[in-house]
């Protein structure tokens, strides 16, 4: 972490924790870039019981530096600029947090109730770096989450195989109606679900959407070929026809749907 990054974070974990309420807080994988790229942005996770200060006493808490400010209409994510920085802080209850790996851990019944959420929410809870921690909370979920039984996987694959199939089938009808914005929006829910599908396959979280490329094609089990059709598919050059890239996402479906 650069200096002037870990100088921010400490600054803010410490207003922070100072609230009784804040059981945890961890640094999102967004801040491990250069401050210069694009991408980079400080995220933290702030994980609390009961409830946390208001938005404005929130901002002043941050400091008198705190340029356009902004919360979320829930009042539970605040974005703004600090230090000439881009910084967003989420709050989440503790207490839903629990339910929600109570669900995916214990009670498998009710995963319907995530299935649309997906598994990013378990991804940051797992991979966020702990920069305070009041208990050892975050751990004993971090416990749980490591040995999830097979129907987890197995129902979780299911649901983003039904929405793999069912974006293919809506590239294709866009393909036939020349309907290149509807082709554009079934062609990355396509992708976006088989790549899902190939997570849960490895019985591993989403990450960011930023982070699908490169990890995705570092999973163990994968179809032959993949990787080849993975970057066909992706690849912009007058070459890739919408023909070809609707026949390339056919074969990608079909060796998806085919592993164990």
């Amino acid at each position: 972490m650069k200096r002037k990054t870990k100088l921010l974070c400490d600054h803010l974990v410490k207003a922070l924790s100072s609230w009784p309420t804040v059981e945890c807080i961890c640094l999102n994988e967004a801040a491990q870039p250069d401050v210069l790229d694009p991408y980079f942005a400080l995220i933290l996770d702030v994980y609390y019981r009961d409830q946390v200060p208001p938005p404005a006493e929130r901002q002043g808490l941050y400091g008198s530096q705190v340029a356009a400010f902004e919360t979320s209409a829930q009042q539970n994510k605040d974005r703004f600029i600090l230090n000439s920085l881009p910084v967003r802080i989420e709050f989440k209850n503790k207490n839903k947090i629990e339910e929600l790996v109570d669900i995916a851990t214990a009670h498998t019944e009710n995963l319907w109730l995530i299935k649309d959420s997906g598994t990013y929410g378990f991804y940051r809870l797992t991979h966020g770096e702990v920069l305070f921690e009041r208990t050892p909370w975050i751990e004993s979920l971090r416990s749980r989450l490591t040995s999830l039984s097979e129907p987890f996987w197995r129902e979780m694959r299911e649901s983003y195989q039904s929405k793999m199939e069912h974006f293919l089938s809506d590239l294709g009808a866009a393909l036939l109606q020349n309907d290149d914005f509807y082709y554009l929006i079934s062609a990355a829910g396509f992708i976006r679900s088989a790549c899902a599908v190939l997570f849960c396959i490895n019985h591993r979280f989403e990450p960011s959407h930023k982070y699908y490329y490169e990890e995705v094609v570092k999973l163990p089990v994968l179809p032959a070929e993949f990787a080849g059709r993975f970057e066909s598919f992706l690849r912009n050059e007058p070459s890739i026809t919408p023909e070809r890239r609707y026949s390339v996402a056919q074969l990608i479906a079909r060796s998806i749907i085919a592993l164990p």
